[in-house]
């Protein structure tokens, strides 16, 4: 399975045995196409570029793979591009399969069922969450089944390039990305707020990034994200004030 996703770009290669699939190896590359994007969602030459490249890499791990048994799918990115043929044309080429881009509300419903599957069965009612590179999945459901589906054009890389252009953290910089966060969530909050559901889990790079950051520190329990901890981490990032004084 290849995962054309805004900010990275995954292969997922899984045997299947007894009803599960199995994962045998996982590789993944931090491409950042979704940065290559204009105002007018043109990808630029130099974003395709370095998704081509990636391909041709995957491709050598794939060897002789049939292909029936692989899948490519591309998200936000590739939904937004305007040129976003001449890219699948040639990365297809390259895999030597169809790249096949997805709805987000498709994409939400592949999430949920890929979580969902890695959970134990439950009665809760699921809140699944998704912090792409261009694009926010939320998801409600029960055991195996997605009952509500939601996508956003919100991302960690749109966000650092709207409100964090030169890696500059200041208190009105967060202030203009958390409104503007509101107002993307805004609609969404009448079906995905507190009282829709028992449980959230976090899945994605963003997510486990933050987890591992606030429990790296000793500000929270591995495998948590809470409020605190995330104050706790924008307070950090407030005294470094810019990315490359992180440590």
């Amino acid at each position: 399975a290849i995962d054309l996703g805004s900010n990275s770009f995954r292969l997922e290669i899984g045997k299947y045995e007894g009803g599960q699939i199995e994962r045998v190896e996982y590789l993944k590359e931090t491409v950042r196409q979704g940065a290559g994007l204009d105002e007018n969602n043109v990808l630029s030459p130099e974003a395709m570029e370095r998704g081509w490249a990636c391909l041709e890499r995957f491709k050598e791990r794939l060897g002789d793979f049939p292909a029936e048994h692989i899948r490519a799918v591309g998200t936000q990115t590739l939904r937004q591009a305007v040129n976003r043929e001449a890219f699948i044309s040639r990365g297809s080429q390259i895999l030597g399969v169809p790249i096949n881009v997805v709805s987000g509300r498709e994409e939400a419903r592949l999430i949920y069922q890929s979580a969902a599957s890695l959970l134990p069965r439950s009665n809760d009612r699921r809140l699944v969450v998704d912090i792409g590179g261009r694009s926010t999945e939320l998801i409600i459901g029960k055991n195996l089944k997605a009952l509500a589906l939601d996508s956003s054009q919100m991302g960690s890389v749109t966000w650092s390039m709207r409100y964090f252009p030169k890696g500059e953290f200041t208190p009105a910089a967060f202030r203009r990305a958390d409104v503007a966060a509101k107002a993307e969530l805004d609609e969404a909050l009448a079906a995905y707020g507190a009282g829709n559901w028992d449980v959230a889990y976090g899945c994605s790079g963003t997510v486990a990034a933050v987890s591992d950051i606030i429990s790296a520190a000793g500000q929270g329990t591995p495998g948590l994200v809470s409020r605190a901890g995330l104050d706790w981490l924008v307070q950090h990032m407030l005294q470094a004030r810019t990315a490359s004084a992180l440590q």
